[in-house]
């Protein structure tokens, strides 16, 4: 049986190339089909629905060791997170790691033209390497998303193909988790949905940069998105002028 790594949050670049080759898992990321509520032993209903899906994929697939960021770019609550999977999982190791790297790895996943849904996944799946970005064109952005990637992937087909993202998310692809001047950049010319998890800290922030933005709108959803987020979206893009917003 191969050696298998799971994942929570953005590990330090020195695990990601320490770990390529081997089975990683993305323990951030819906991966079975267990229902969230298989973590509610364990973790409170109002930790995120992240920590609590990496939980519920970490009891069923009990990879061999969880790399689990602790730090300020991931959250307190994750700590916490840590400890608990130690407990509940005796034969797997558990690893608290700080991601503090400052190396711009670059973000053209978040500016270039692509299918909304394709650029989330395609950024982050790229939390799995250590290769270098390949080098994408950026266009004109339509609109935008800042936060974190949502649990619920569903909405994103709202977006059009010119969103540039920005946020944690752009942190997420740049490598650089704890970056907090990238993480609250965003640009108040394109109307942009400001996104967090429910129940995350960054809801703060979220709702925050919204307020100080002329053309936002602030949306927080737990474990999906109900059809009443995503009428939100609809309106909010096409009320902003946005042609490519989806029917």
């Amino acid at each position: 049986m191969a050696y298998s790594v799971g994942i929570i949050g953005i590990p330090p670049l020195e695990i990601i190339r320490k770990i390529e080759g081997c089975t990683v898992y993305d323990l951030d990321e819906p991966l079975v089909t267990n229902e969230i509520e298989a973590a509610s032993p364990f973790l409170p209903s109002v930790y995120c629905a992240i920590l609590r899906t990496a939980v519920v994929n970490s009891l069923s697939l009990k990879p061999n060791i969880i790399y689990i960021d602790v730090g300020p770019g991931k959250c307190d609550c994750a700590i916490h997170t840590a400890t608990i999977l130690e407990s509940i999982l005796p034969k797997t190791k558990v690893v608290r790691t700080i991601n503090r790297d400052k190396k711009d790895f670059g973000t053209p996943l978040c500016t270039t033209q692509m299918p909304f849904l394709d650029k989330m996944t395609a950024i982050t799946a790229s939390v799995r390497s250590a290769k270098p970005h390949k080098r994408l064109p950026s266009c004109p952005p339509q609109a935008g998303f800042w936060g974190v990637p949502p649990r619920d992937f569903s909405f994103l087909a709202l977006f059009p193909d010119t969103t540039h993202i920005y946020g944690w998310t752009r942190c997420m692809e740049n490598k650089t988790p704890d970056n907090r001047a990238l993480e609250e950049y965003f640009d108040p010319h394109v109307p942009t949905v400001f996104f967090a998890q429910s129940f995350c800290a960054k809801t703060a922030l979220a709702r925050h940069l919204a307020n100080c933005h002329p053309r936002s709108l602030y949306l927080d959803c737990d474990v999906t998105a109900g059809s009443s987020a995503k009428a939100k979206i609809q309106a909010f893009l096409e009320l902003s002028g946005v042609t490519d917003a989806l029917g």
